[in-house]
């Protein structure tokens, strides 16, 4: 694609939602890759899943970070009105964790000579809390429709644990997950970086297993557009994916990643020790304990 291409459309509207892997639509924005494609862009941070599928839908957004499995839902009328949506391009891959309360932890320890069990934790030890105790744990994820939802029920699932029987599973936006736990709505969730990390820099929750202990390299975030808006245009879609694959070049330096964590504070409202440990690899699990290596 040359730089004389005629452009459909230059001014975009694009949603991402406050999570570390917004990163290469953010970064692709300060580091004027967009513009160099001869995009004007506005990022625009959306509440929810939910929020952004129907922004998108509606034409409202030209474009968006959503969920792997979002296109092919949206695509087939699940939770929601049938749109089709396309992606073309992967921004990130892993990047999800399960966070337990510090309470249920303690129950955990209480169980093990009070030791924490190594990591990643056997879901076999909820199993025994919820044998024991007869209570149903309360487990949120992002959206029915998201690989957080696939992989918590894989990992329920691997300890004997029937999901929406003994523990109910329920929906909560990405931002909101730390504040349940803290009020005691929840027993634990599973979402994306940064949020793990705020509960855990919080002493709020501690993080047991992460997406690429359950499903290596599994997709996480892609970018979506409805195919009538790819269809009307095209040379605007390519410079689209251009300017972000760029931004996903630069981003494989590991320096690059923490210059990126500064950035993205303004677009996360959260602090460079709660962002910056994901981008370099570094997942905290508990509070004076080490980080564990992930991808």
């Amino acid at each position: 694609m040359s730089s004389q291409t005629h452009l459909e459309q230059t001014q975009l509207d694009i949603g991402i939602v406050a999570l570390t892997d917004c990163a290469p639509l953010v970064m692709a924005k300060h580091l004027g890759y967009f513009e160099q494609w001869g995009l004007d862009v506005s990022l625009h941070v959306q509440y929810s899943w939910a929020t952004v599928r129907d922004r998108l839908n509606a034409g409202l957004l030209d474009a968006a970070q959503v969920l792997a499995p979002m296109p092919i839902a949206s695509s087939l009328g699940l939770n929601g009105p049938k749109c089709d949506v396309i992606n073309a391009f992967n921004l990130s891959m892993n990047g999800n964790g399960v966070t337990l309360s510090t309470a249920l932890m303690d129950k955990v320890r209480e169980l093990n000579n009070g030791i924490t069990p190594p990591l990643p934790l056997e879901a076999k030890w909820l199993k025994r809390i919820i044998d024991q105790s007869g209570e149903v744990l309360k487990i949120a994820s992002v959206y029915p429709y998201s690989c957080h939802f696939y992989q918590l029920r894989d990992w329920l699932i691997s300890g004997d644990i029937t999901p929406n029987k003994d523990v109910e599973l329920i929906i909560i936006p990405p931002t909101s997950m730390t504040t349940a736990l803290q009020n005691n709505d929840i027993d634990g969730f599973c979402v994306g970086t940064p949020w793990n990390a705020q509960a855990v820099r919080g002493g709020i929750g501690e993080t047991v297993t992460t997406s690429s202990d359950i499903w290596q390299e599994a997709p996480e975030k892609v970018l979506a557009v409805t195919k009538e808006w790819q269809e009307t245009n095209p040379n605007t879609y390519l410079a689209l994916l251009a300017a972000v694959q760029q931004a996903c070049e630069w981003l494989e330096s590991v320096a690059n990643r923490f210059e990126t964590a500064i950035i993205l504070q303004q677009y996360l409202d959260a602090p460079v020790d709660v962002i910056a440990p994901s981008l370099i690899g570094s997942c905290i699990t508990a509070k004076g304990a080490p980080p564990r290596d992930i991808p």
